[in-house]
């Protein structure tokens, strides 16, 4: 027994030198793409602004999450890991995806839009939000595209469409467990009061979704997502686990097993304090296994919905400092960094805080003894901050910083403050030293554009309406 232990600390100790390795290996790849930037004109003076993905990063995420499912699963299981196309709604990025094995977790029209674009097929997308509107019910019903039901008059409207045409879209309700929020109660999906799903623990609720089952032959599928960031390991479990008991419940009172496929969710958080992947999908698995080891023998197909855990550490917003200064003795940094890219940071900082990583004008890692500085943004409110009191080397004009581990949610979440254009997004595959080639994944949005945006086809609509009335 203690050549098995002593086995198994030997394996978790390989297990942490590769991980470490892997993150040396990542960093790297980082520096060499700031560099190659500025050296190839993707950074400079006249583009102040660039987000950065690392596609062999995002590559190994995929590989890292199938892994730790299939290491856990029955052989045969049918398993669909399903991205949340909110977190980065880049059509390249979901077609790469597509290619790793990864599907699509869509909430609104634009992003089943974008999934479609990029090639994801209908039987591997999955429509979840708490207001689908009647078209675009019957645009998933039609084809084909898993839907799970948000409350009963959800579950109403997709009734009406299944008595005008049968539909092959896997069904399903999605339900809340209530069993409790994080430390982020905006991320917190399964609290007693949340938005989402059917509150199971409300009076008549549980019975409410036996009976809806047990009244549908046709739904079979059976969904819930305790949260996002903040949401500790154990509190996804129990989430996952009440969801497997009412399955359990659901198919001994149908007499069969009507209900065969448990959407999980998604949620991992992510660590934002170093280049450290934390957890990681192998941990979530086995703390899942261990919790509700049924949901793993063979029995349910599974369906899970990662965003965040799958980019964040893929991606980096660099930006050049347009201005060196110093206020009531502190040094400030300002960039063209803020608000507009990093809008949960700049209001919450507490509970979104960015890492950040200073580069000389040549894209090189900067050197020097830490000064504690702030890293503003270019919006015009006091408020507009990347970081305060941060220590690191100085910032000075013509240097750049880079915002780390924004490669989910801060390449979706542009705000047009300032009427600020959305930077573009690169791709970066790496070679070896000198050799980062990019890949356009989303052009930088142009002045005309906002123009466009912001009504200038119709600048003479009101005064011509005001004539008109006069």
């Amino acid at each position: 027994m203690s050549g098995g232990l002593g086995g198994t600390a030997a394996r978790r100790d390989e297990a942490v030198r590769a991980a470490r390795q892997e993150e040396t290996v990542r960093a790297a790849r980082r520096d060499e793409a700031v560099r190659a930037a500025v050296e190839q004109g993707l950074l400079g003076p006249d583009v102040p602004i660039v987000g950065l993905l690392d596609v062999a990063g995002i590559r190994e995420s995929a590989a890292a999450l199938r892994t730790a499912f299939e290491a856990v699963t029955a052989p045969g299981t049918s398993v669909l890991h399903a991205f949340a196309v909110k977190a980065t709604p880049l059509v390249p990025v979901l077609r790469l995806l597509h290619q790793e094995g990864i599907g699509a977790e869509v909430a609104s029209p634009g992003e089943l839009a974008l999934s479609r674009a990029a090639g994801v097929p209908s039987e591997r997308t999955v429509l979840d939000s708490p207001a689908k509107t009647p078209g675009e019910l019957r645009e998933a019903l039609a084809l084909g595209i898993a839907v799970n039901a948000d409350n009963p008059q959800e579950l109403e409207r997709v009734d009406a469409l299944m008595a005008e045409r049968a539909s092959a879209s896997p069904l399903g309700i999605r339900v809340n467990p209530q069993v409790g929020g994080g430390s982020i109660e905006a991320l917190s999906t399964a609290t007693a009061t949340s938005k989402f799903g059917v509150a199971l623990r409300d009076e008549g609720a549980r019975e409410w979704v036996v009976r809806a089952y047990l009244d549908r032959p046709w739904l079979t599928r059976l969904h819930a997502h305790t949260g996002s960031q903040g949401i500790p390991l154990t509190l996804m479990a129990e989430g996952v686990a009440a969801t497997y008991a009412l399955a359990e419940e659901i198919n001994e009172r149908a007499g069969r097993r009507q209900v065969d496929t448990l959407d999980i969710g998604g949620g991992l958080p992510v660590n934002f304090t170093s280049d450290e992947t934390t957890p990681t999908y192998a941990e979530y698995a086995r703390v899942l296994r261990e919790a509700v080891p049924g949901l793993f023998d063979g029995r349910y197909g599974l369906v899970t919905e990662f965003g965040r855990s799958l980019l964040a550490k893929h991606g980096t917003v660099v930006a050049r400092v347009e201005y060196a200064k110093s206020a009531g003795g502190r040094p400030v940094a300002v960039t063209h960094a803020g608000v507009q890219v990093a809008t949960r940071t700049v209001y919450t900082p507490g509970a979104w805080p960015l890492r950040i990583s200073a580069y000389d004008g040549k894209g090189s890692p900067k050197e020097g003894p830490d000064v504690v500085q702030d890293v503003a943004g270019p919006a015009c409110f006091a408020g507009d901050l990347l970081a305060v009191g941060r220590a690191m080397p100085l910032l000075e004009q013509g240097d750049y910083a880079a915002a780390l581990d924004t490669g989910a949610y801060y390449f979706a979440h542009h705000y047009a403050y300032n009427s600020l254009a959305r930077p573009g997004v690169y791709g970066f595959l790496t070679g070896g030293p000198g050799d980062v080639a990019f890949a356009t994944v989303r052009e930088a949005q142009t002045v005309g554009e906002i123009v466009t945006e912001a009504g200038g086809e119709h600048a003479a609509a009101l005064t011509e309406a005001v004539r008109r009335s006069g």
